[in-house]
């Protein structure tokens, strides 16, 4: 086959243009290109389980190309002997709980989704009993699908249905009951409450139905929760300020009392408070935090590389640490993961996107597991009289913050990056006020402690883009405004970084 197999690896995952529609994007993601994906995938998966006979569950999201995709791959599955399971539309953590799910569980999971990106796109994630395969593992992957003869075996496995949402809602169902444990009303836990789910569209539809309806929760109101691949209303995206504003206006309409929205493929989550107000990002990992800590006192809470200063400040305040590491879900779940190795206990990891990994739930980020732990928090505190966000009421919010993305002209975009931050640092050494903060992991970040600036800001390279972010905090009016007005004037020497996105 001819084609750069190569392109379809963005990281941990393989994602791909499954559709004609968008203007500049040919389609790489072909129904041929997936059966020979499910043809190296039983290869791959062979080797790493060391058994000659595995077997496949796998499950789609919304989108438009998903059922075209998963057919061809699992028919590359089953020419390949891999034993199949098609578990329709499903979630992505559902996909690994398929791996640990008791006498039945498969070698592993794969789910067919391109969590938030545009209609037009499609991937897959793969899962072992392990927890998700990590970049080295797709690389092999796409490796072996290229040097693919296209053998199979003599006859393809049967593929059988398996219903595994309604398994896994279950799960959550349970969980809820018997952690929540409200003796006046174990089964219904949630019974008073109005809580409504915005799934935009995507695969987290079910959480209404199958988890809050069956806990006593008042679901009317719930919106976008029909699966529908073209998206209709607004991007399936807790991170999306337009998505995030319809679930805060149906919070206020429909006077409930918390709103929960999911991506396409329900491993990111967000919650919206009683008043309308967003929980998400630094607010988010607050909440959860406080959760984590009462439970496990003294545990790292590992972060990504961009979360603020007060939400440190709120960790330390509870006795906890505050690892901030790196971009990327992976990169902090491994992260945590490798703390504990050495010692070091760590009972959560979570990115200011929404993805939420818990030890205790195999470092699966899990989206609708976030919030079931959520609800747990909040049926107690109903009883008491008292609101989720009492969690967090002691959290320092930044007075002002801002965001920017500078294109990378130069074609090594990745060199040119490092280039870029190497200079800054040294210029950054003579600016009064500014200190470069330690440990850091990921780009540049400084510590911006003048009277009228009181911030921070980070600039580092995106994971996959020629793309460097920058973010800016600042605890004071106009701080914001004073650091990036300084930093324009250090970058204006860049010609390869397109910066004229900064306003000062």
């Amino acid at each position: 086959m001819n084609m750069s197999w190569e392109k379809l690896q963005n990281g941990s995952d393989i994602r791909g243009v499954a559709l004609e529609g968008v203007e500049g994007e040919s389609v790489n993601l072909t129904p041929a290109v997936a059966e020979a994906l499910g043809k190296a995938f039983v290869k791959w998966l062979k080797d790493f389980s060391h058994q000659t006979e595995v077997s496949v569950s796998v499950g789609t999201d919304s989108r438009i190309s998903g059922p075209i995709i998963k057919n061809a791959f699992i028919k590359g599955l089953s020419e390949s002997g891999a034993k199949v399971f098609d578990c329709g539309l499903a979630s992505t953590p559902a996909m690994f709980m398929t791996t640990v799910s008791g006498e039945r569980s498969t070698t592993a999971g794969v789910m067919i989704t391109a969590s938030h990106l545009p209609f037009n796109r499609n991937g897959l994630k793969f899962f072992t009993n392990q927890g998700g395969l990590d970049k080295k593992d797709i690389t092999e992957i796409l490796r072996i699908a290229e040097d693919s003869d296209d053998a199979t075996e003599d006859s393809a496995s049967p593929v059988k249905s398996w219903n595994f949402i309604d398994e896994y809602s279950s799960f959550l169902v349970n969980y809820i009951r018997d952690k929540a444990n409200i003796q006046t009303n174990f089964t219904q836990p949630l019974q008073g409450l109005k809580i409504i789910v915005d799934a935009g569209n995507g695969a987290g539809g079910f959480f209404a139905s199958k988890v809050l309806d069956q806990l006593g929760a008042d679901t009317t109101g719930s919106q976008f929760l029909n699966p529908d691949g073209s998206f209709p209303n607004h991007v399936p995206n807790p991170e999306d300020k337009d998505a995030m504003q319809s679930i805060c206006d149906a919070v206020i309409r429909e006077k409930a009392d918390l709103g929960v929205i999911f991506d396409t493929d329900v491993d990111r989550s967000a919650i919206v408070d009683v008043k309308g107000n967003p929980v998400n990002r630094n607010a988010l990992i607050a909440m959860i935090s406080a959760v984590i800590l009462r439970e496990h006192p003294g545990s790292t809470i590992v972060t990504d590389s961009i979360t603020s200063e007060g939400l440190t400040h709120f960790i330390e305040d509870l006795k906890g640490k505050h690892h901030r590491f790196q971009r990327g879900y992976k990169n902090v779940i491994n992260e945590a993961m490798r703390l504990n190795k050495v010692g070091e206990e760590s009972w959560l990891a979570i990115e200011t996107s929404g993805h939420a990994a818990l030890k205790e739930n195999h470092f699966l980020d899990d989206g609708a597991y976030l919030v079931a732990k959520l609800l747990v928090e909040m049926a107690k505190l109903n009883v008491k009289g008292r609101a989720l966000t009492d969690l967090i009421e002691k959290l320092e919010q930044p007075y002002q913050s801002k965001e920017f993305r500078f294109n990378v002209l130069e074609d090594d975009f990745g060199k040119y990056g490092k280039q870029v931050i190497t200079e800054l640092e040294n210029k950054v050494l003579q600016q009064e006020g500014w200190e470069m903060v330690s440990p850091n992991y990921e780009g540049l970040r400084v510590r911006c402690t003048s009277s009228n600036e009181k911030g921070w800001f980070l600039l580092r390279m995106s994971l996959h883009d020629p793309v460097m972010p920058l973010n800016i905090e600042s605890d004071i009016e106009g701080g914001a405004e004073v650091i990036e007005a300084k930093l324009k004037k250090l970058l204006e020497d860049f010609n390869g970084l397109k910066t004229d996105v900064l306003e000062s």
